[in-house]
Order: structure tokens, then C-alpha cells, then sequence
């Protein structure tokens, strides 16, 4: 009895010491600046402790912690990158087809974090896998619906921005307790050399093509402003020689209210004026006669012989007025 009793007693020691040590071993934990905790009681989940530091709860097995991260996760999709080097890559993943059927080899890189850590360790059993899958489906679904000028050129970044708003929904419509917070095409390119060297034969074309557009449009550019430049010139022109006839036509107005005021003042002076000058101006050369009121030729006066005579006359008195003084002189 005696030997059965210290069994006893030594077993119990036994199992009170390993109880103690248990409660002792799981009634605390620590939480670091770039962790957080779960408490599961009874295999409840308690809201998350991000709170750094040491921590106290029930021992095992009332409660029991899980401690995750809530850094920033990178996923890989199409490859498999270590110390920043691609070591590997999956073309059975990354080939797809586009929009137009061409075959593209297509690699992304997500950004994601966890944002209920609970819902993260039991909506899913394999959370990350949901994740990759949910990439897959939304690159093959955006690529599929664009053309292969897009994913290889100037459309990735409208690509890029697509796939992340339809895997955001994905992510949020599974509730598995990640957010995505970006996604970045890595490399997008063709199966083979051969088709590379064809599509980079067709981007060389087109980029000729968009030169020689770009040209044309430059020299209509220039011909439209050489023709506005000449339109404002001649608009111009007409303009001043609106202003000049309008001018004209005010001065011509002034003589005529001039003649007109002179008129009433002396018809017949006035008349007779007007038709001696206009007949002047439209007969500059013509030979006048003199006439009888009945219209019958007279003996008439040469009026341009004796203007010729005397001028003639005047040009001899003024020679020998000359002459006659050099004599003098000598």
C-alpha cells in the first residue's frame, strides 16, 4: 500500500507540474509590429490583435492564438521568381488567347494583404490557391477581349486596370479576407520567334504609317494657315478699299452739294462752266469753230493758228530781247 501510494503521489507531482508547465507555456504570446492575432476560444474566432507586444489568454486547450502577418504578399502568376530573378516560368498558365486569336504568353505579378485574418484561416481551406485562380480568371477574361496590338503596345495599362477591377470583385464576391491592392503585367509576348519577327515587321509598318500620317496632317496644318493668312489678306485689302470708295464717294458728294449750291446760286455761270469742262475733259484735243445759231458755217476765227502764231511771236520778241542786250553788252 505504502509503495502504491507514493506511485500515486509521484504521478500526480508528475502531471500537476506538466499541467502547470502547459498553462504556464500557453497562457501568453507575443504579437509583432508586422503580425496580428487571432484568438480562438473554443475554436471561436475573437476579433484581431494588431497591438504589438506581450499578450495573455486562457491556456490551451480553452483558447488558442494564430499569429499572421499583415505585411504586403506578392503573387506570381505565369512564373516563379527568387532574389528578384525569374527562375522559372509556366507557359501553361500564362498562354492565352486574345481577342483577335492570337496566343500570347502573359505574366502578372498581384500585390495583395490579409483583412480578416479569420475569415482568411476558415472561409477557405486554401486561400492563396482561390487567389491564384481568381488572377487567372480575370487576365484570361481581359486578354480575351482585347487584340494583340493592345496587350503587347500601348494597352497594357488599360489591361492592367481592368484585371484588377474584376479580380478586386472576384476577391470580395469569394470573402475569403484578402484585398488586392495592385496588379502589373510582367511581360507580355508571342509564342515563338517566328511570330515575333512577323509582329514586329506589322508595328514597323504601322509605325510608318502613323509618320507619314503625321506628316500629312503637319502640311494640311500648314496649308490651312497659309490659306487663313491669305483670307485675312485679302479681307483685309477689300476692307481698305471699301473705306477708300466710301471716302471717294463722300468727297464726290461733298462737290457736287459744292456745285449744287454754286448752281442755284448762278445757273447759267454754273452751266456754261460744267459744259466748257466737260468738254475739256472728254475733248482734250479737239478743234473749236465758231457757228452761226442757225448751224451754217461762217468765216470763223482760227483760233489755234493764232495761238500757235502767237506763241510763236512771243518765242522771236524774246530771242531778239536777248540778242539786243548781248549787243549792249559787247
Amino acid at each position: 500500500m505504502t509503495s502504491l501510494r507514493q506511485i500515486y503521489i509521484s504521478v500526480s507531482l508528475v502531471l500537476g507540474i506538466l499541467i502547470l508547465g502547459l498553462v504556464g507555456f500557453t497562457s501568453w504570446y507575443t504579437v509583432d509590429e508586422s503580425e496580428q492575432a487571432v484568438i480562438l476560444t473554443f475554436g471561436k474566432a475573437e476579433p484581431p490583435i494588431t497591438e504589438p507586444g506581450l499578450k495573455f489568454k486562457f491556456p490551451w486547450p480553452i483558447q488558442q492564438v494564430e499569429v499572421l502577418p499583415k505585411g504586403t504578399f506578392s503573387l506570381q502568376f505565369g512564373y516563379t521568381e527568387e532574389n528578384g530573378e525569374v527562375v522559372s516560368t509556366n507557359e501553361h498558365d500564362s498562354k492565352m488567347i486574345t481577342g483577335d486569336e492570337n496566343i500570347v504568353l502573359a505574366d502578372m505579378a498581384v500585390q495583395w494583404r490579409i483583412t480578416d485574418p479569420a475569415k482568411y484561416l476558415f472561409s477557405a481551406d486554401k486561400p492563396d490557391e482561390i487567389l491564384y485562380n481568381a488572377t487567372s480568371a480575370a487576365l484570361r477574361s481581359v486578354i480575351g477581349s482585347s487584340k494583340i496590338d493592345e496587350a503587347l503596345t500601348d494597352g497594357r495599362a488599360e489591361i492592367e486596370a481592368e484585371v484588377y477591377e474584376l479580380l478586386s470583385t472576384l476577391v470580395a464576391r469569394y470573402d475569403i479576407g484578402i484585398s488586392v491592392l495592385n496588379v502589373k503585367l510582367q511581360d507580355v509576348e508571342l509564342p515563338n520567334a517566328e511570330v515575333r519577327a512577323a509582329f514586329t515587321n506589322v508595328t514597323d509598318a504601322r509605325e510608318t504609317m502613323n509618320t507619314k500620317i503625321n506628316e500629312a496632317q503637319r502640311y494640311q496644318n500648314q496649308k490651312l494657315e497659309e490659306a487663313k493668312g491669305e483670307k485675312e489678306a485679302i479681307i483685309s485689302r477689300a476692307q481698305g478699299d471699301k473705306m477708300a470708295r466710301i471716302e471717294k464717294a463722300r468727297g464726290d458728294v461733298a462737290v457736287f452739294n459744292e456745285l449744287y449750291t454754286q448752281y442755284k446760286n448762278s445757273p447759267d455761270v454754273t452751266r456754261e462752266r460744267l459744259i466748257i469742262e466737260t468738254l475739256e475733259q472728254v475733248l482734250p484735243n479737239a478743234q473749236l469753230y465758231i457757228l452761226n445759231d442757225d448751224g451754217s458755217t461762217l468765216t470763223y476765227l482760227p483760233l489755234p493758228t493764232l495761238n500757235q502764231t502767237t506763241t510763236s511771236n512771243t518765242s522771236k520778241t524774246s530771242k531778239s530781247t536777248t540778242e539786243e542786250g548781248s549787243g549792249n553788252n559787247e
